[in-house]
């Protein structure tokens, strides 16, 4: 089954730190307008995702909602959650760490796409 969301060690890792110190974590990815369309790493209950997210999957143990407008871009790709030198989003857990979660897109085969796993 071809996961829809994946994530590198880098992220993983700092998935791992940020849950140590504030407990589970989860992402919400939309064209928003404060921070663009910069993966937000949010405490569990601290937002909900709104009627118009999608869940896409679970990376390293949190989950990941990706807004409706863009699933229509990435619906034929696999997002790829990354770690590069900066600074977060402005409301995200990673602001001011050095360091901050991206997102990349690969565009996924005929054969791939039939084997993506459903949307929860």
């Amino acid at each position: 089954m071809i996961e829809r969301i994946i994530a590198t060690d880098a992220a993983l890792a700092f998935i791992d730190e940020l849950r140590a110190e504030h407990g589970p974590v989860m992402f919400l990815l939309s064209g928003g307008c404060c921070d663009g369309s910069v993966p937000n790493c949010y405490k569990v209950g601290e937002v909900l995702p709104g009627q118009t997210m999608l869940h896409l999957g679970e990376v390293g143990g949190a989950g990941f909602w990706l807004g409706h407008q863009e699933f229509q871009y990435y619906e034929s790709s696999q997002l790829i959650l990354d770690v590069q030198p900066g600074n977060g989003g402005d409301f995200s857990l990673d602001c001011g760490r050095g360091k901050a979660f991206t997102t990349r897109s690969r565009l996924l085969s005929d054969a791939e796409r039939a084997e993506l796993r459903p949307l929860g």
